[in-house]
């Protein structure tokens, strides 16, 4: 599971709902320590665990994240120092050029995000953060990425050297900067991924109109808007976007949400996913696994909970990102 939120808010939510740290640390199966390295932002959480959390607290998800306007300032300004660390650390350590090397590289050779982290033994969210300039890279680390872009570690470090030095890297790095300020924003704060409004970015169809149901229709030939397609989803034929125009899934999420399918992605529990239960109507369901490791679906407002076969598991396209 990708790691989705640093600071958080769960501790305010927390009290004004009365809920003990050890209620919470049983629910998301978690020690008492860990909950309070969460909470302070130490540790971080990953998709399912942040869906559980707004389950239990019974509010929505863009309520855990931090805003300069609501959250409590202590949280704000060490959101703040974060983002400071880490600027610092990038401009000591050259991570903006190595970033922009293995940008230039890897579309050099064809490749693509999800293919390089793969090979690399990397999840899609860390990759493209080192891509992006953001993160730190172990030897170990750089290691799989010169073996993913088959190339020995002496050769990519010569490579991007080489690239640095003719000036070729200086508009990926711009990119990249821009691109940053904009993920840095936390109106964009969302799952799984992240979403800006580049310039560049492939813009894709945004469907759903809502039934009596609760259901989601997907009506491919009326008429729609678009959003940019996220980054990492961009050299996929297949991804397209819903409006949250159902409450079956009570309050997890903003009404104003917008929500990503990928349907070449396997979905699994923790997943939310859309359930075709005909050619262009659809169930929106949070998606879970019974003690015989048999995945299913809930919604809510009325309870349902909807079983699969394994023919049924072809009908589920997974959301991929959520923009809030």
């Amino acid at each position: 599971m990708e790691e989705i939120i640093f600071p958080n808010q769960i501790r305010m939510h927390r009290r004004l709902r009365g809920v003990p740290m050890q209620v919470l640390a049983d629910h998301l199966g978690v020690s008492l320590s860990a909950i309070s390295k969460i909470e302070k932002g130490y540790r971080r959480l990953n998709q399912e665990q942040l869906i559980q959390v707004a389950e239990l607290l019974d509010c929505a998800l863009q309520d855990l994240y931090v805003n300069e306007q609501n959250s409590e300032q202590d949280v704000v300004q060490a959101w703040k120092r974060e983002q400071d660390r880490r600027s610092k650390i990038n401009q000591s350590a050259g991570l903006k050029t190595l970033g922009a090397g293995l940008r230039h590289i890897r579309n050099e050779k064809g490749l693509t995000l999800i293919e390089v982290s793969e090979h690399a033994d990397m999840t899609l969210s860390v990759y493209h953060r080192i891509e992006m300039g953001q993160r730190e890279v172990s030897d170990l680390e750089y290691k799989n990425i010169a073996r993913a872009l088959s190339m020995s570690v002496e050769k990519l470090r010569n490579e991007i050297k080489k690239l640095d030095s003719a000036g070729q890297l200086s508009d990926i790095i711009e990119h990249n900067d821009n691109r940053y300020k904009v993920l840095n924003n936390t109106r964009y704060a969302q799952l799984g991924g992240n979403i800006g409004n580049d310039d560049d970015a492939a813009m894709i169809p945004i469907y759903g109109i809502g039934n009596a149901e609760g259901n989601i229709v997907i009506d491919r030939n009326g008429t729609f808007k678009e959003i940019a397609c996220p980054h990492h989803l961009q050299n996929k034929q297949d991804v397209y976007a819903v409006n949250l125009c159902t409450r079956r899934l009570g309050s997890l999420l903003s009404s104003r949400a917008v929500l990503i399918i990928d349907p070449s992605e396997v979905v699994s529990a923790g997943d939310i996913a859309l359930y075709y239960i005909s050619e262009n109507e659809t169930k929106l369901l949070s998606i879970r696994e019974d003690e015989n490791g048999q995945l299913y679906g809930l919604r809510w407002n009325p309870d349902e909970r909807i079983n699969f076969n394994n023919s049924d598991l072809t009908k589920l396209h997974k959301v991929a990102v959520i923009n809030l």
